[in-house]
C-alpha cells in the first residue's frame, strides 16, 4: 500500500484563520506533508483544491468544511465535511440531517473535537461534541492538537508558556476520548480514528507579547493523519481525491504524532487462514488470526483488545500475537520526548469477526 501523510482540519481568513491558502500550501512544503485538507468554518470555500508544486516538489490541497449550528449556544457539534462537494452549512441545526445529508452527497462526517474544553483564562467556552445519539457518521477526530491545547492553560502565564514553546504541549488524545472511541466500537460498527491539527495559526497579544500559536507549519509536523492508499498519487486531482477519501472512509489510516519521530512506515495488519488485513478491515476468526505490528523506530507498543490492554512490548519496533477470540484490536506506541511520556502512533482497529 502507498502511505501519503494528511494533515487535515485547519482555518483561513474565510472563517478564523490568520492565514491564506497560499500560506497553507508554503508551510506544507516546509513540513513535508503529502495533503492538507482545510475545513474553513460553516463555508465551502471555491477555487483554491489541486496540486501546489515548488521546484520537484507538489502538495495536494483539498478543501472541506467544519459545520456547525452559529445559532446554538455554546456552539457545540461540531462535524468535519470531506468530500461532499456543496455548502452543508445549512443544515447545521440538526446534526444527525447533517450527517444524513452528507452522507447523500458521497462525502465523508467525522466529529470533531469531541472533547474540547473550556479555557476560562482565554474565555473559550466548552465546544465539544454532545449529541451521540446521531448514526452513521463515518468516524471521530480522535486527536486534536488545538483542544489539547485548551488542556494545559488554566492560567494566561500557562498559555505565554506555550505561545513560546508550543512542543511541550502535545501528550495523547485527551483520555476522554480515546475511552468514548473505545464505547462507539463496542456498539459492533466501524468507527475510523483521524487526527487533525485544529490549525488557525492563531495571533496572541499578551501585553508586550506578541506571536503566532502553533504557525502553520509547526502544526503540519505534530498530529497527522497517515493514509495508505490502494495505488499511487496520480497528479490528477480528482483521481486523487477519489483515493484518498475512499482509503479514509475504510479506516485505511492511523494517528501519528511526527514530532518525537516520524511514524511513517508503521502499520498493522492481520493474517488469517483463508485471508489478510490491514487496519480498518474485518477478518474472520476462524482457523486463528496472526496479528502483526512494525513499527519505523522502537516504542513502547500495546495491543488492545475491546478497549483493554492484552499485550505489551517495551523498547521493539515489532510485534506478534495470535488469537482465535473475535473483537475489536487496535495499537497505542508510547515514546519519551521533553522528558515525558507521550502518545506516538494510535491505529485504527482490524476488526476480528
Amino acid at each position: 500500500m502507498h502511505e501519503v501523510i494528511i494533515n487535515l482540519h485547519m482555518h483561513t481568513r474565510y472563517s478564523d484563520g490568520s492565514g491564506l491558502h497560499k500560506d497553507i500550501a508554503a508551510a506544507a512544503f516546509k513540513a513535508g506533508v503529502d495533503v492538507v485538507i482545510v475545513t474553513d468554518h460553516n463555508i465551502l470555500v471555491n477555487g483554491f483544491e489541486g496540486y501546489y508544486k515548488e521546484k520537484n516538489k507538489k502538495i495536494l490541497m483539498l478543501i472541506g468544511e467544519e459545520v456547525h449550528d452559529q445559532a446554538r449556544d455554546p456552539q457545540k457539534n461540531h462535524l468535519l465535511v470531506f468530500g461532499a462537494n456543496r455548502e452543508m452549512a445549512t443544515f447545521a441545526e440538526n446534526p444527525q440531517h447533517l450527517i444524513n445529508q452528507v452522507r447523500d452527497s458521497g462525502g465523508l462526517a467525522f466529529l470533531a473535537h469531541p472533547d474540547d474544553p473550556e479555557a476560562k483564562a482565554f474565555k473559550e467556552t466548552d465546544i465539544s461534541w454532545e449529541d451521540w445519539s446521531v448514526q452513521n457518521y463515518s468516524g471521530i477526530e480522535l486527536w486534536n492538537a488545538l483542544s489539547e491545547l485548551k488542556t494545559v492553560v488554566p492560567t494566561i502565564l500557562h498559555g505565554a508558556f506555550y505561545a513560546f514553546f508550543p512542543a511541550f504541549v502535545a501528550n495523547q488524545p485527551i483520555p476522554n476520548t480515546l475511552a468514548k472511541w473505545d464505547e462507539l466500537l463496542s456498539y459492533g460498527r466501524p468507527v475510523v480514528a483521524i487526527g487533525g491539527s485544529d490549525a488557525h495559526a492563531l495571533l496572541l497579544n499578551l501585553g508586550p507579547i506578541y506571536r503566532v500559536i502553533f504557525p502553520y507549519e509547526f502544526h503540519f509536523r505534530t498530529v497527522n493523519t497517515h493514509t495508505l492508499l490502494s495505488e499511487p498519487l496520480s497528479g490528477d486531482v480528482n483521481t486523487d481525491r477519489t483515493l484518498i477519501y475512499k482509503a479514509m472512509a475504510a479506516g485505511h489510516c492511523f494517528v501519528g504524532y511526527d514530532m518525537p519521530a516520524p511514524t511513517k512506515g508503521f502499520r498493522f495488519t492481520a493474517q488469517g487462514r483463508d485471508a489478510s488485513a490491514t487496519m480498518g478491515d474485518e477478518i474472520p476468526a476462524k482457523g486463528g488470526v496472526t496479528l502483526q505490528v512494525k513499527l519505523p523506530s522502537s516504542a513502547e507498543i500495546l495491543l488492545l483488545k475491546d478497549g483493554q490492554v492484552i499485550q505489551t512490548w517495551k523498547n521493539q519496533t515489532t510485534g506478534t500475537h495470535i488469537t482465535t477470540e473475535p473483537g475489536v484490536y487496535r495499537i497505542e506506541t508510547y515514546r519519551s520526548y521533553l522528558g515525558k511520556r507521550r502518545g506516538w502512533i494510535y491505529s485504527n482497529p482490524i476488526y476480528v469477526r
